[in-house]
């Protein structure tokens, strides 16, 4: 990569985590877009150095946008939208919708992320296969990694503002967790 990258990004998605950079030169209105290293939007020669750069991120293709806004002389101000929101926003929806677990099986590191709205699960970008199931207190989404049994169960908490409550299990033991 060239030495024009003025912006750097991390975005979780549940396929994975992406690092985007964007490139601007502000002499030639080059824009260039990489994603984990690889580039996939260029343009040079662009006259008009303020401007978007619309472009998709991930397998599920979630559309992201660079803003680039003058601030001053040339000095530019460089934001981030995923699916219409900014950067913040969409972290902090995100927290909210979806539970991640980060863990290592077989010595492997592994992500698992639960899309509380639609109970998706996804392990280390691949959707899984799951089976799901009503029991006494709540529910239980089951599926398997390299030959362990997972289980993802949602209680209540008890307390209306906390909800519903996520465990990660796997071959009967619980897994510490974080939310993205």
């Amino acid at each position: 990569m060239a030495g024009d990258v003025v912006a750097i990004w991390e975005v979780a998605l549940s396929d994975g985590v992406y690092r985007i950079e964007f490139e601007h030169g502000t002499a030639t209105g080059k824009r260039v877009v990489w994603i984990n290293g690889q580039e996939v939007l260029r343009r040079d020669w662009m006259f008009k150095l303020v401007g978007k750069e619309t472009f998709t991120v991930g397998g599920m293709e979630t559309k992201a946008t660079v803003n680039i806004e003058a601030i001053s002389g040339f000095t530019y101000e460089y934001t981030l939208e995923i699916d219409g929101k900014s950067l913040q926003k969409f972290i902090d929806n995100r927290s909210k919708v979806t539970k991640t677990w980060v863990l290592q099986v077989d010595g492997v590191d592994c992500r698992i992320v639960l899309e509380k709205d639609t109970m998706d699960v996804w392990f280390n970008g691949q959707k899984m296969e799951t089976e799901g199931e009503f029991v006494d207190d709540g529910t239980e989404t089951h599926f398997t990694v390299a030959d362990h049994e997972c289980c993802i169960k949602a209680l209540s908490s008890g307390k209306k503002r906390a909800g519903i409550i996520h465990y990660l299990i796997v071959d009967g033991e619980a897994v510490p967790g974080w939310t993205d």
